[in-house]
This record gives structure tokens, sequence and C-alpha cells, in this order.
């Protein structure tokens, strides 16, 4: 399948809570040791993105990327989440700022996590066989527009 080439934009920072886990790729490959199953399951079981503190209406979901240890090979946090108009205080609540810069968008629509799985690989791809742009890893993060849609966001250096 041919995709179109990720489209760059610039954001502002802006801040998204929700609840977090930390994990690496390796153990979301394995059934056994995959913590982002759990994570959305208990995120959207609770019905916890309706009552999120300080949640901007109509803001979609977010799973924010963060506190990469060293690349994707490597620990990183994740955040399901929605946009906030400041931080959260509860203590069961993770709040993270995704920072201002330039950022690829990689879209695509299908089932989940099909789709979401097949995305993350594009983009890996995509930085393995294209210098002309580097990770920061800094903060990336996807957004759901729909229940079929995707639109991965990473964070590039300059």
């Amino acid at each position: 399948m041919i995709y179109p080439e990720p489209k760059l934009i610039e954001i502002d920072s802006f801040t998204v809570a929700g609840l977090s886990v930390r994990t690496i790729n390796k153990d979301e490959f394995n059934p056994q040791t995959a913590k982002l199953p759990q994570l959305w399951n208990d995120f959207f079981s609770t019905g916890l993105a309706e009552k999120i503190p300080n949640r901007i209406p109509q803001t979609p979901v977010f799973g924010v990327y963060s506190n990469y240890a060293l690349d994707a090979a490597d620990f990183y946090t994740v955040t399901a989440g929605v946009r906030v108009s400041s931080e959260v205080t509860d203590l069961k609540l993770n709040t993270i700022t995704i920072q201002t810069g330039h950022y690829l968008v990689f879209k695509d629509k299908g089932p989940m996590p099909q789709v979401i799985i097949k995305t993350w690989e594009r983009i890996w791809t995509y930085f393995e066989s294209n210098h002309q742009h580097q990770r920061c890893f800094g903060t990336d993060f996807e957004v759901y527009p729909g229940s079929d849609e995707i639109a991965i966001h990473i964070g590039i250096i300059n």
C-alpha cells in the first residue's frame, strides 16, 4: 500500500491529563507483558475521559508518549488522556505537557488496534530509511479523531 508523505506541522505546547504506564516496545509485542491494552481498557471502561477535571470541551482522546529513556527501543511513558486547560491535581491522574515544536503527522484509517500498530510500523520504517528528519524523543502523541481514525504526531529536531 502506498501512503502519503507525513505532513510537517508546528505545534504550540498544550496539556493532557489521564492515566499513565511506563513500558518498553519489547514488552508490548508480548501479550503476557503488554501494559498498553490494560491502560486503554482502564481509560475507556471507567468513562474517564468525561470525568477528568479541567477538560477542554470536545477534545479528542490522546495517547501521549513521553519520558523516553533513550529512543524507540528503550523505556517510555504512555498517557491515555484528554486535553485540559490547567494541571490536574488528582493523585490518580498524570499531567503531561506536549512540547512546542515541529511534528510529522502520520494518518491512517482502519480497525483498532491494527491501524495503530500498522501506523507505528510505518513510522519506524520511515525514520530508519529517511535521514531528512530526526526524531527528538521529547513528546509524541496519537490523536483519535474518530472510532477508526488515527493521527500520530512525531516530534522532530529542526
